[in-house]
């Protein structure tokens, strides 16, 4: 007995929650109808607002076709607790499929267009929800009021009249209420809704609307309506700040100023027809302006995470490019181990010679794989924070060790390399990253020698003083220089003329002097000429962070 009283009680449960959305919807779809019951045509639904539609596509897009026997029952039940059957009960239970059937294939056609969730998602959306909203509410209105026509339910006079009002009622009703009805309709839209309502600023613009609609109002019988622009001012500033919720909300709540001044005989002489076409005009405004206000979030959302993806890739080549240097020199270190083993070997008596170098060598091997490691943490840090660990340098014995490795490479290739007269100063820089800059430099004017006949390869790297302190620093060589269509975006990440480069280090190298608080650039003469300029000791101007 318990296990079918849990039964019953489980099948009970999960049938209110299966009926009562359908139930909550014709509740609603009918109290909406009794408020929105202002001005009708001979007592029939041809009001200048009609927002019930509205509440419906929402509630199709939702349900699918499931909706179609709440929203017939809906329109029943309105009929007669609201107008108390106009038309009798057997026309209108004709004119209640007729219509059902109608507001159907508009919500279906959304429906298969759109999902519930991305019905206002951009302009294109936007302007195909009012052409097919637009177009079916006329070809709704054109059938509905034809049949009251032949049912001698209306007289011939006023059909055009009553074609016009019911069409722009079905239009102005769906185009205010129906963004509003999409947000509440999902869990995240409630919540959009809930964040834009606790806000101040919200209040802001809710007061200035309740101000400029009295005050348009005021002056209403002089001015007939001419004042209305001043409505611009709470949409544009609802929609340009909180987005397609701030639009919504605004069309929402101008409408209800509109609705409760006209109950309340608020000085109101214009035709109430008019008056809501202006009113969804405002609203389909705001809507455009919350729309493009969502897209532009999108794209700096979407332009951000690009940038992250960017910088992710420029580290990676950088530390591919950096680190190429280190472990080029490992390797060769490793294969002057291996031959001095070998050499060992074969020849005892020179074990002690031998034994000396390879430690030399292991220890330079030690060396540079240290410098693998700072190159890693130092350009993470550039990348994230920009800083440095600046310290005083001496800037001969500076040189001196970073054109070393340098020097041996140029007697292997055969280039004449020249590192100029040094003055004995200093200056405070982050020695690795300096060193990065100019290793960068010195190998492209390696490479870009190499494939000059020998005796024309020439490589010199200088070091100038200037007015206030100025230190500029100078790579040169005697290789074709840089290609005229290459010079506008030299140093532009991923810009290369090598087929192996990746076109980063000129970039990076860019960065960090000018973090130093330097420049460096290009000059094109006939060979290819780099500098970059820092501030001396006595200059101290370099911005350490």
């Amino acid at each position: 007995m318990r296990n079918i009283a849990a039964s019953n009680f489980t099948w009970l449960s999960q049938s209110a929650s299966r009926i009562l959305p359908h139930l909550g919807f014709v509740a609603a779809y009918v109290l909406l109808d009794w408020l929105s019951f202002i001005e009708p045509m001979h007592g029939f639904n041809i009001t200048t607002w009609n927002p019930p539609p509205a509440l419906g596509f929402v509630y199709w897009l939702s349900y699918g076709r499931v909706a179609a026997l709440p929203w017939f029952f809906a329109l029943l039940i309105a009929e007669g607790l609201v107008r108390s059957f106009p038309a009798g009960w057997g026309d209108t239970l004709m004119l209640s499929v007729c219509l059902t059937f109608g507001y159907g294939c508009i919500a279906e056609i959304l429906r298969r267009n759109f999902r519930v969730e991305t019905v206002f998602g951009n302009r294109r959306e936007l302007s195909l929800w009012f052409v097919v909203v637009g177009a079916g509410a006329l070809l709704n209105a054109l059938v509905y009021v034809s049949l009251l026509h032949v049912l001698q339910l209306l007289p011939d006079a006023e059909w055009l009249e009553a074609l016009r009002r019911y069409w722009l009622g079905d239009l102005v009703g769906v185009m205010i209420s129906m963004p509003i009805f999409w947000l509440l309709a999902s869990g995240e839209g409630r919540n959009r809704l809930w964040q834009v309502l606790r806000q101040w600023e919200t209040l802001g613009f809710c007061l200035l609307m309740a101000a400029l609609i009295w005050f348009t109002f005021a002056f209403y019988h002089r001015t007939r309506f001419h004042h209305f622009y001043f409505l611009f001012l709470p949409i544009v500033w609802a929609a340009s700040r909180q987005g397609i919720v701030g639009a919504a909300l605004i069309a929402g709540l101008m409408q209800l100023n509109i609705i409760a001044a006209t109950a309340s005989g608020f000085n109101i002489v214009f035709p109430l027809g008019e008056l809501q076409l202006l009113l969804s005009m405002l609203a389909l405004v705001s809507l455009f302006i919350g729309i493009v206000v969502e897209e532009q979030k999108a794209t700096a959302l979407e332009l951000n995470r690009s940038m992250r993806l960017t910088a992710a890739g420029e580290i990676a080549a950088a530390l591919a490019h950096e680190l190429n240097q280190p472990i080029t020199a490992m390797v060769a270190y490793g294969k002057s181990c291996t031959e001095l083993i070998a050499r060992n070997r074969a020849n005892s008596e020179a074990g002690n010679d031998s034994g000396k170098l390879f430690r030399e060598v292991v220890e330079r091997m030690v060396g540079e794989s240290n410098r693998a490691a700072s190159v890693v943490r130092r350009i993470k840090e550039l990348f994230q924070t920009g800083a440095m660990e600046a310290e005083t340098v001496e800037l001969d014995n500076f040189l001196e060790q970073t054109a070393l490795p340098f020097s041996v490479q140029a007697r292997q290739l055969g280039v004449q390399f020249e590192l100029g007269p040094v003055p004995r100063v200093q200056a405070n820089l982050d020695r690795l990253q300096i060193e990065l800059v100019l290793r960068n430099l010195l190998q492209n004017a390696f490479e870009a020698v190499a494939a000059q006949p020998e005796g024309k390869r020439r490589v010199r790297l200088t070091l100038e003083t200037e007015d206030a302190g100025k230190l500029v620093f100078c790579v040169s060589d005697s290789g074709p220089g840089v290609a005229p269509a290459m010079r506008a975006g030299l140093f532009e990440p991923f810009v290369t003329s090598k087929s192996s480069g990746m076109g980063v280090g000129l970039a990076i190298s860019r960065s960090i002097v000018e973090a130093h608080g330097g420049k460096l650039w290009a000059e094109f003469p006939a060979h290819g000429t780099f500098k970059f300029s820092l501030p001396s000791m006595e200059a101290n101007t370099v911005n350490v962070k």
